[in-house]
């Protein structure tokens, strides 16, 4: 990013319209979802434990539950030969017991026996059914996973704010949370328009191209945590607007990709203007991405629906995305912070030169390194 002597005094820089940009969007009302819905979602309240977890005193391992006292002095000169009383696979609710000079033989996560204090791996035995031989000692609470040993009950599992993925709904699933309290990931419509543009997979002819700018944004909006769902139309009011009204009962957020400047076939702005939009900014003091606009459409019964009106060029368009629409997915979720996170970098090699001045540029490049 870099900077150049203002000559744009009528645009505000980039954090001003940003910060007009979230003041706009209020987060989504909570619902409860199943975990196979939450998937994605952002939780509205902290998720305490119920019960402790494990819920009982389990192995750790493959072996035999023993009395620790009964493999004092173990070893293979002089190992120590147990009868097997019992066999216990996981999930068997039997009732069993380790009384002392006996063993249990007992499976990974299966319920440790009243009497038993350790397991016994079943490499340091010799793996008998009847009679099992013990080769070392242990002592009490070897390969065993106590009652609360990874969480007390009233522990908050996870808390408000944090996004449902694979890990989180693996903890609340082995916790017994069946459902949970979470602001759902918002609707995003993109839209692509452009009389030039055809869907990938087609044939072109000179002066038509293939329409990438929905397929990267509907990706980078779902990436940023929303549900998206792409559309192309043609660079006329009459497909304009019926695409834009098809969309307010369904989207919490309308991203069109292309007409937005000040060219003969931009439709965007005055189809917009038509259905009573409020135009918060038609402009940002950026390059590229200058002719950016954000704004809100009336709807009759819900909230504004905000949008944004994205340059057609595809870098302009993904940086625009990621500076602008991508914190308003988060802010949707409620996430406390928004924006993109920046570090200070030394650049391998000068930038070009061919900059207007006054904008505040952004290059895509890459980093070689994690920063935390």
């Amino acid at each position: 990013m870099s900077q150049h002597a203002d000559v744009h005094s009528d645009m505000e820089p980039v954090e001003t319209h940003l910060a007009e940009v979230l003041a706009a969007i209020q987060p989504l009302a909570p619902v409860l979802l199943s975990l196979a819905d939450a998937e994605g979602a952002v939780l509205a309240e902290d998720v305490t434990a119920g019960t402790p977890l494990p819920s009982f005193d389990n192995s750790a391992m493959d072996g035999y539950a023993v009395q620790a006292r009964d493999l004092e002095g173990a070893s293979d000169q002089a190992p120590v030969t147990l009868p097997v009383t019992a066999e216990i696979a996981a999930g068997d609710t039997r009732s069993h017991e380790v009384t002392p000079g006996r063993c249990v033989r007992i499976m990974t996560g299966a319920l440790l026996p009243p009497g038993a204090d350790a397991v016994v791996p079943v490499e340091w035995t010799d793996g008998g059914t009847d009679r099992a031989q013990f080769r070392r000692p242990v002592a009490a609470g070897d390969a065993v996973r106590r009652r609360g040993d990874d969480v007390s009950k009233g522990d908050v599992l996870l808390a408000a704010g944090t996004r449902v993925g694979s890990v989180q709904l693996a903890l609340l699933a082995a916790s017994g949370v069946g459902s949970a309290l979470v602001r759902p990931r918002p609707r995003v419509a993109v839209i692509s328009t452009g009389n030039e543009l055809a869907e990938p997979g087609t044939p072109i002819i000179p002066g038509r191209i293939w329409d990438s700018n929905s397929y990267m944004l509907a990706a980078a909006a779902r990436e940023a945590g929303a549900v998206a769902h792409r559309h192309r139309i043609s660079d006329d009011t009459a497909g304009v607007l019926p695409a834009i009204e098809a969309q307010l009962p369904q989207a919490d957020l309308l991203v069109i990709s292309g007409g937005v400047s000040a060219g003969k076939f931009d439709l965007v702005e005055p189809a917009l203007a038509r259905m009573g939009a409020k135009f918060h900014f038609t402009g940002v003091r950026i390059q590229p991405g200058k002719p950016l606009v954000f704004g809100e459409v009336p709807r009759r019964e819900e909230r504004p629906l905000p949008f944004f009106g994205l340059p057609g060029n595809p870098i302009s368009s993904a940086a625009t995305f990621l500076l602008f629409a991508a914190p308003v997915v988060a802010a949707f979720a409620g996430a406390t912070e928004v924006g993109l996170r920046f570090v200070s970098a030394q650049l391998s090699r000068a930038t070009d030169r061919n900059a207007r001045t006054g904008l505040t540029r952004f290059l895509p490049g890459l980093c070689d390194f994690n920063p935390v």
